[in-house]
């Protein structure tokens, strides 16, 4: 099963593969990060970036980084063609998780492209 992740002006950025250990991929096919125990979002280099909660991507400051189509506040754009699948990169050892903060309604100023990618190897 997958499922698509929107930025917050609802362009398509990524897809979460859950029957490939929950990596989520760009629509290159580049693997960028994946989920672990308790939803905690980590990027390939070990790097604990946030949470994906009831559809939307939490970052570390508690803010909505992305969404799925369910939950992104505008309406969904046009999903672009999935390239193959590029090899995964070992998963670094994982650091401690952040504490998670309370849930904001606001929205993170950075772009989920980016804020997928600041963790990659």
């Amino acid at each position: 099963m997958e499922e698509t992740l929107l930025d917050r002006e609802g362009n398509a950025i990524a897809y979460l593969d859950f029957a490939d250990e929950k990596t989520i991929y760009l629509w290159d096919g580049t693997p960028v990060a994946y989920l672990e125990n308790e939803n905690r979002l980590y990027s390939f280099n070990g790097k604990h970036i946030g949470w994906y909660e009831d559809g939307v991507i939490w970052d570390l400051s508690g803010k909505k980084a992305g969404f799925n189509k369910k939950t992104v506040p505008v309406f969904a754009k046009f999903e672009p063609f999935k390239s193959f699948k590029k090899f995964k990169p070992f998963k670094s050892f994982t650091e401690f998780a952040k504490m998670k903060p309370l849930k904001s309604s606001n929205l993170s100023n950075e772009n989920l492209m980016a804020y997928l990618k600041k963790g990659e190897k």
